[in-house]
């Protein structure tokens, strides 16, 4: 039963990443959320807070405003107290150019008590920083920007 909430709690968090509801999102995690993107790139980086959370999720509304994230599979391990989850997924989009984008990763998700305390995602590097020059060239100037950090 515990397993079936965090997974129904999980797809909800990708929705609400999907309908731009950051604040309603943000809700789901702890104040010091570590949330990690790989690549060097604008969306790359580490932050440690809320606020940076909340500043990189407005900055991928705006670089990839048509983005959305399917939820693939979800894996989840432990209890309340100390929950790990995998979830797998597939990223479309029609960038500014008319080109498709399209990517798979995963999110390793750390969880106490429901809230995310942690967030590493893993994805193609390549075609985030492919996407992002495209959104560049289409006139997206913040797809070049330096990454929100903290």
């Amino acid at each position: 039963m515990y397993n079936y909430l965090v997974k129904k709690l999980i797809r909800k968090s990708f929705g609400l990443v999907n309908e731009r509801r950051f604040e309603e999102l943000l809700k789901s995690a702890v104040p010091n959320v570590r949330h990690s993107f790989a690549g060097d790139h604008s969306l790359g980086g580490t932050r440690n807070d809320r606020a940076a959370f909340r500043a990189w999720l407005e900055r991928l509304a705006r670089v990839m405003p048509k983005l959305f994230i399917e939820v693939d599979q979800i894996i989840v391990h432990n209890w309340p107290g100390s929950t790990f989850a995998v979830v797998h997924w597939t990223a479309t989009a029609i960038l500014e150019n008319g080109d498709p984008y399209l990517n798979k990763g995963v999110h390793f998700i750390t969880l106490k008590w429901g809230k995310a305390t942690s967030i590493d995602v893993y994805e193609d590097t390549l075609a985030v920083y492919n996407g992002l020059e495209k959104q560049y060239n289409a006139g997206i100037q913040e797809a070049k920007a330096s990454q929100i950090v903290s």
